[in-house]
């Protein structure tokens, strides 16, 4: 056996983390940039938090709050140049996948400021300055993955970063997922478990990510209920938080596959959430498998009675309305069959077709 297992990103969750763990934010520097979106820190209470930690720190602090949804390269660039301008000594990344996504690709052009937008995603190795990850969101697991997601506005399409920019520290607190709306909810937990059951369906999959698999998948299944039912308390949120943090370990060792990598046209074209862009694929990406084992594992790991019961679960919480071509479909299948990247990581040949196939019988059939 081979083993191959690296997670260095110090995990801490419970309610009032941060302002609890203040005096860990002083090893970080003597400035720090916070980075987020425009309005959800503001209205959960964590851009509070965190800003009362670092005046208890006695750490200087500016921000940068304009991160967009799938954040861009020219965005990234922007937030970039002010950092280096202020002088900042290291990261505090606040929200879902975007901000934190955003801060990592930041950290990288702080700490090389010779790159622009059009130089940032490279084959060159490159450090960050440090980050901290506060997710507000449960669903990217991004506060423990190396993965920064940015949208590339030339290529019209997402990108990762291709960076080892792990956080160095994740200050989870669910009770910021509580103003949460159901959508949200509901879209951000079918990205953790796209990520669950993408990283076990996997040629990178081992024991230790095997584990993480058993045990995140259970947490997931005992939010079931709630989702459906849209009664969602505090024990719930934090379940999805751990599953979805747990999610990140995984495809930080093993990477996605193939609904992540057919996801992003549906995203970036037609505007649909990341989590149910890959969600909406789902039943034809299980089917798509001829060698069924660990495919049919998933819904007894769940606590299922059958794979036609996940199904079933899928459908109801996964709603999308869609106007798509065939040609559109067409040209979504030619670029996914070209991304060796997310092909790799998929356990068996697939071909053109059944891509094409997995499109429309999602969308059109």
């Amino acid at each position: 056996m081979e083993l191959r297992y690296f997670m260095p990103t110090r995990v801490l969750l419970g309610k009032g983390i941060i302002t609890k763990s203040y005096n860990r934010l002083k090893t970080f520097g003597d400035k720090a940039f916070i980075i987020t979106g425009r309005n959800s820190s503001r209205k959960n209470g964590s851009l509070n938090d965190v800003i009362k930690a670092l005046e208890l720190a006695n750490i200087d602090y500016v921000i940068f709050d304009e991160v967009e949804e799938n954040p861009s390269l020219e965005t990234v660039e922007k937030a970039a140049k002010k950092g280096i301008d202020e002088k900042v000594e290291f990261l505090i990344g606040i929200g879902g996948g975007s901000p934190i996504d955003a801060a990592k690709a930041i950290g990288v052009m702080i700490k090389n400021p010779h790159l622009n937008r059009d130089t940032l995603i490279t084959t060159e190795k490159l450090e960050s300055i440090d980050l901290i990850a506060v997710p507000t969101t449960s669903g990217t697991g991004t506060e423990t993955t190396h993965f920064s997601i940015v949208t590339d506005h030339k290529n019209k399409t997402k990108k990762n970063l291709g960076q080892e920019t792990f956080a160095k520290l994740a200050l989870l607190d669910p009770s910021y997922t509580e103003g949460m709306g159901l959508n949200t909810t509901i879209s951000t937990a079918i990205d953790a478990l796209s990520h669950i059951v993408e990283g076990y369906l996997n040629v990178n999959a081992n024991i230790v990510t095997d584990a993480l698999v058993e045990k995140s998948l259970k947490l997931w299944g005992e939010c079931i209920s709630s989702l459906l039912s849209g009664e969602i308390n505090y024990e719930v949120r934090e379940k999805l938080m751990i599953s979805s943090m747990m999610a990140g370990i995984i495809i930080a060792q093993t990477g996605t596959s193939l609904p992540h990598g057919m996801g992003y046209p549906l995203t970036y074209f037609k505007d649909i959430p990341h989590g149910l862009a890959n969600g909406c694929l789902y039943k034809e990406y299980l089917n798509v498998f001829k060698e069924r084992d660990r495919v049919e594992n998933i819904h007894k790991l769940m606590g299922l009675s059958s794979h036609k019961e996940l199904e079933e679960i899928l459908e109801k919480l996964i709603k999308v309305e869609i106007n798509i071509t065939k040609n559109e479909i067409e040209e979504y299948s030619k670029a996914m069959i070209e991304n060796k990247a997310k092909l790799k990581n998929h356990t068996e040949a697939i071909t053109y077709e059944e891509i094409y196939n997995i499109y429309f019988n999602s969308l059109i059939k």
